[in-house]
């Protein structure tokens, strides 16, 4: 999973960086909400919010993204143990809140909790394209797309973040893991292998490019 965590404290930050590493996930740390608002929409599994930050309460980030229609797993971090509190944060639309000190067990437990909540969908469907995330299976029009499993990847990326643009740097990272020189045009190469597959023998394309800034699926395009 991509997991952010919005911690100012360096020591509990880098700890959680280091121990849900090690369990196989990508983390990244940041220090404050306003660095926190930066980085949102970037395709976050997990957000663990600690709640007296520096420049405001993380909680308030979480009723921000709710209100949004947002519905990433979140799992506030606190030292306030309170009863009142927390229920203010799983009110304030947290799936979880941990009070500090914790076991990192415990909140590897919570955070397996969470995400199997969150309900993952099985399969995801836009116009007569129809994802099985499952089966790792394509069709359109009710007729079966043979993907790699790279173009799938990309599909799903894109699919998962329906009218939203992104770009080709994101694309690498996510797809790709960065592991390719950011100059190559890989990601190009590989949306025209999903246009040739996905839009090239149905109805209205879905894959469209946006010009100087990346790639987008919709059912309209711009």
């Amino acid at each position: 999973m991509r997991i952010l965590v919005i911690e100012d404290e360096r020591r509990i930050g880098g700890f959680l960086q280091r121990g849900l590493t090690e369990e196989g996930h990508r983390v990244e740390v940041v220090p404050d909400l306003a660095s926190a608002r930066t980085r949102l929409g970037e395709g976050w599994d997990l957000l663990l919010v600690d709640r007296m930050l520096p420049d405001g309460d993380g909680l308030q980030l979480v009723r921000d993204l709710r209100r949004d229609g947002d519905r990433t797993p979140t799992i506030c971090l606190t030292a306030r143990d309170r009863v009142d509190e927390r229920v203010e944060g799983l009110v304030g639309g947290a799936d979880d809140y941990l009070v500090k000190p914790f076991a990192f067990e415990e909140l590897l437990a919570r955070i397996g909790a969470v995400t199997r909540r969150g309900g993952a969908p099985e399969r995801i469907e836009i116009a007569d394209l129809v994802i099985d995330l499952a089966g790792r299976r394509v069709s359109r029009a009710g007729t079966e797309i043979k993907l790699t499993a790279r173009e799938f990847d990309l599909l799903r990326y894109l699919a998962e973040r329906p009218g939203r643009v992104i770009s080709r740097t994101r694309l690498l990272e996510a797809v790709w893991d960065t592991t390719h020189d950011p100059g190559t045009n890989v990601v190009d190469v590989y949306v025209s292998y999903l246009r040739a597959k996905v839009d090239k023998d149905f109805g209205p394309p879905l894959i469209h490019t946006v010009r100087g800034v990346g790639y987008v699926l919709e059912t309209e395009g711009r």
